[in-house]
């Protein structure tokens, strides 16, 4: 039996152990020296939460709205290419836990598993991402068949005008298709749960695009040629929610705003793009305070614990999403490392609710934190 997992970084751990060094490495590596990683975790951590006492916090609540539903928890799946490379099956994992603790899960257009399938699955739940790397007629195809299946949400992806170099990947010949060369054959049979659990089920393929023709999704492709009268066109062309993601300016976001945007993703990709990129929390505030205080806001890049939430919440956020810990945690131990992650996560949240004198996560505001001045004071 699995050891239970009590933090995303226990997963991390264990997934680093399971998983072929090409697979881990494609999962938990960023762009260039990933720095902007490393620095969006710093940048979190640098913030201070503000321990309250004697308020009776004895219940607890952790549902909130956003976009005209309520959900179970103030977080959700992120969208991320390829997912099944973590393990066979955890396309379905994400999809019946997005059912269960009732939130949602966002579908990459490199998903493992297609629309259609999806939907099937976790139905309003699910949210589809939009990238746009062929034609737009591809791009457009793919969002009449997000419509045709039932999506009411779309994630249009902007932050990727061309796919950052990560180092590991290419010292790994991590690639789709891949080419298993002597490096890739002995990192495998080192590895002989998931090699074998990946042979039996099958090699994870983009299940949005058929194998041949001009239609076939190009990982590295470039996607420059996405500018803000697409976003026009999309905008008329998708009659339901439209969030765009992968936003770190309040210029921008203004702009998007004023396009007809009905939330913002603020998110640097998880470090995974420019690694000179600031660190996403600390422009968050600035993208809030331009777009004013009821404009609904996402926030992700960097979060590994419910404290984490809490902060991203306190400085302007409505939501937040989650992407690497949850690959991680089908990783180290399937379903029961995604249902152990979540539940460490949602306690996390609560217990620190408690802490800083909250019962219910819509409380949570700017004055849960201590301001660096505050802190700072006195000291070196």
């Amino acid at each position: 039996m699995s050891q239970k997992i009590y933090s995303v970084d226990e997963a991390r751990i264990l997934a680093k152990r399971r998983l072929p060094k090409m697979m881990f490495d494609f999962i938990d590596g960023a762009a260039g020296a990933e720095r902007a990683k490393a620095r969006n975790r710093e940048a979190l951590d640098a913030i201070f939460l503000q321990p309250r006492v004697l308020v009776n916090v004895d219940q607890r609540n952790l549902r909130t709205t956003f976009l005209g539903r309520e959900w179970g928890l103030p977080f959700g799946i992120a969208p991320m290419g390829m997912c099944e490379l973590a393990w066979p099956g955890t396309d379905k994992m994400l999809a019946q836990a997005a059912v269960h603790y009732d939130i949602p899960l966002g579908l990459s257009t490199a998903g493992s598993t297609s629309i259609e399938d999806i939907y099937a699955e976790a139905g309003q739940n699910s949210w589809f991402q939009l990238y746009v790397g062929g034609s737009e007629e591809q791009a457009m195809g793919l969002v009449d068949r997000a419509l045709t299946a039932g999506y009411t949400t779309l994630i249009f992806t902007v932050d990727v005008p061309q796919v950052a170099p990560r180092l590991r990947d290419l010292r790994n010949g991590f690639g789709i298709p891949f080419k298993i060369g002597p490096k890739q054959f002995v990192d495998f049979a080192m590895h002989p749960r998931w090699s074998l659990t990946t042979l039996f089920g099958g090699a994870p393929s983009l299940a949005n695009f058929p194998e041949t023709g001009n239609e076939t999704f190009k990982r590295n492709e470039g996607r420059g040629k996405v500018d803000w009268p697409f976003l026009d066109r999309l905008r008329e062309r998708w009659p339901n929610s439209l969030i765009v993601k992968g936003v770190t300016s309040a210029e921008d976001a203004v702009r998007i705003q004023a396009a007809g945007a009905d939330a913002i993703y603020v998110s640097n990709h998880g470090g995974r793009q420019l690694d000179s990129a600031p660190p996403a929390i600390t422009v968050l505030p600035k993208v809030r305070a331009a777009v004013g205080a009821d404009y609904p806001l996402i926030f992700d890049s960097g979060i590994r614990s419910g404290d984490s939430v809490i902060k991203a919440l306190a400085l302007g956020a409505d939501f937040v999403m989650l992407g690497r810990p949850f690959l991680y945690a089908t990783a180290a131990a399937g379903q029961k490392g995604l249902t152990d992650v979540i539940e460490a996560l949602t306690n996390e949240i609560s217990v620190t609710m408690a802490q800083v004198g909250r019962t219910d996560i819509n409380q949570i505001d700017s004055s849960v934190l201590v301001l660096r001045q505050e802190w700072s004071d006195g000291n070196p």
